[in-house]
């Protein structure tokens, strides 16, 4: 453990010069005057590493000096080569540089390393996209990132959903995330956190003034908590439902988020044997939601709350008279 600590050290002196010790206790997890025994190790076996006080001071080593060891372990260097079908690379133009830095990397590897690093990059794949996903909108995620990286504010025209008009914004961006497939804009708007998805982006443009984040916000917090948000909205309406067993997965699969419990065994009705039907309980925001689950058809009842069972017979009347009452079309003649 000492050793990985020292190298880590090490590398972290290499990519940013001068480090105040409590940083390197912090990223770490020790205490600094540990810190400051693995800079005495260091310099003892020869790294030119030295402490600097005063206010702006840290530790840090001497100028030019670099050192060729990766430090990477067999699992780590196996890591770095599991390889992403989705295309976040390529959407930010960095497909091409990603490639360059897998090969710089393979061939800094300790040699035995290599073969493992490179059966893993041919035997694993991760594919983040959502089965039948659909065909998604062409989405100029470099050009975006690039606006994000300038750390200036940004005004945006975006179409919201359900809108035909886009609405111009002005915001303060935090960066890029991209879950399932789909890029997200991580924003301030007047202060307030805002996700804006990047295929309803119409156009990016960035301001003259320099962005304005909220002191100590990083974009992963502020992710975490806009996702929190999305997957806690308030359920003001619970459905309970009888699923049968043949359609459970399906329909536990495709409502995951909403439901409150595993389904149980419900009571057999005259005719059904034990088990065949199961009771479930939906938490959801109102009741009009109930008109998803008429794509299971009579695998799926619901119980409770009565105008929930109220609108399903309305609409399912619509759908018999649009398809099966005297007024339905018929085949055309040509």
């Amino acid at each position: 453990m000492k050793a990985d600590r020292l190298l880590a050290v090490l590398l972290l002196l290499q990519t940013r010069g001068t480090v105040p010790a409590s940083e390197l206790a912090e990223r770490l997890y020790v205490s600094v005057r540990t810190v400051y025994r693995d800079i005495e190790a260091l310099s003892a076996a020869g790294v030119p590493v030295y402490a600097e006080r005063g206010r702006y001071g840290g530790i840090a080593l001497l100028p030019g000096y670099r050192t060729d060891v990766t430090g990477l372990t067999a699992d780590e260097a196996r890591a770095l080569f599991v390889f992403t079908a989705d295309d976040a690379h390529a959407a930010l133009g960095l497909d091409a540089a990603l490639g360059s830095a897998l090969r710089k990397v393979m061939a800094a590897l300790p040699a035995p390393h290599r073969p493992a690093a490179e059966q893993t990059s041919r035997r694993v794949l991760v594919d983040p996209a959502r089965w039948m996903s659909g065909p998604r909108a062409a989405v100029d995620v470099a050009e975006l990132h690039d606006a994000v990286l300038a750390d200036v504010r940004l005004r945006l025209r975006y179409r919201h959903s359900g809108q035909d008009e886009p609405r111009e914004y002005t915001v303060d961006p935090y960066g890029l995330v991209v879950k399932a497939g789909v890029w997200y804009l991580v924003a301030d708007l007047d202060g307030d956190p805002r996700l804006f998805r990047a295929d309803r982006i119409h156009t990016a443009e960035p301001a003259d003034d320099p962005v304005r984040r909220r002191a100590g916000a990083e974009l992963a917090d502020v992710w975490e908590a806009l996702r929190a948000g999305v997957e806690r909205r308030p359920s003001a309406v619970r459905l309970r439902v009888r699923v049968h067993r043949p359609r459970l997965e399906l329909f536990r699969r495709l409502n995951a988020g909403a439901l409150t419990g595993e389904p149980r065994p419900d009571e057999p009705r005259p005719g059904e044997r034990p088990g065949e039907w199961l009771l479930a309980e939906l938490a959801v925001s109102e009741v009009a939601w109930a008109r998803s689950l008429l794509a299971f058809g009579p695998t799926v009842e619901v119980l409770d709350p009565p105008e929930a069972r109220t609108l399903l017979a309305e609409v399912a009347a619509e759908v018999v008279g649009l398809y099966g009452g005297e007024g339905a079309a018929g085949p055309q003649n040509p």
